[in-house]
């Protein structure tokens, strides 16, 4: 929704999404999230690696030098989050796999969309009711999501000026609004 908004506002701009918006990257995500056997932390935490440092280096590092807005679904992040908190790993071995990955290439603004657990999960289960594909990350503990929850809130509380928290608990036109209200002033400084 926020692409199609600036889109018609003539911004000339990327969608992309992480894990898998790269053709290795497709071939990274069925392997680590379309499977059914038990992925090893650390091979989870290189295999995202992997894909981000494709995805960094042949599709937003050119969008970005051809001075294009990129518009992200995920990035490093969700490492930070999901396989930093929800796995354990140390925070020092997350940042050093994300900065290999990414050559130190950080968004200007990161969005987190909050709700609560019990709603997030409602809504994954109504999401795997209407046919909608699920992977093997859809299905972790209450407690492995509060920790990504908890990563989230604090990414967002050492580093308030990129990282925005949007209340997600809303319906989908007024999440937009806010959205948007949040990155026009960014959009009209570049």
């Amino acid at each position: 929704m926020l692409a199609g908004t600036l889109r018609e506002r003539g911004v000339d701009l990327l969608t992309t999404f992480e894990p898998g918006d790269t053709p290795l990257g497709r071939r990274l995500r069925d392997s680590f999230l379309e499977t059914e056997e038990t992925v090893a932390p650390m091979a989870e935490l290189l295999l995202f690696a992997a894909d981000r440092a494709q995805h960094v280096e042949f599709m937003i590092r050119p969008a970005l030098a051809a001075r294009r807005v990129v518009i992200s679904d995920r990035y490093a992040d969700a490492t930070f989050a999901y396989q930093g908190a929800g796995r354990g790993f140390d925070e020092e071995t997350v940042d050093q796999v994300i900065k290999l990955a990414t050559g130190g290439l950080k968004p200007d603004l990161t969005l987190f969309f909050d709700i609560s657990i019990s709603l997030a999960l409602s809504r994954m289960n109504a999401r795997g009711a209407s046919g909608e594909k699920s992977n093997r990350m859809d299905f972790e503990t209450v407690e492995f999501y509060e920790r990504v929850r908890d990563a989230y809130l604090g990414i967002a509380e050492r580093e308030p000026k990129r990282f925005q928290i949007v209340d997600a608990s809303g319906p989908v036109e007024e999440i937009h609004h806010r959205v948007v209200e949040i990155v026009t002033p960014l959009i009209e400084l570049q």
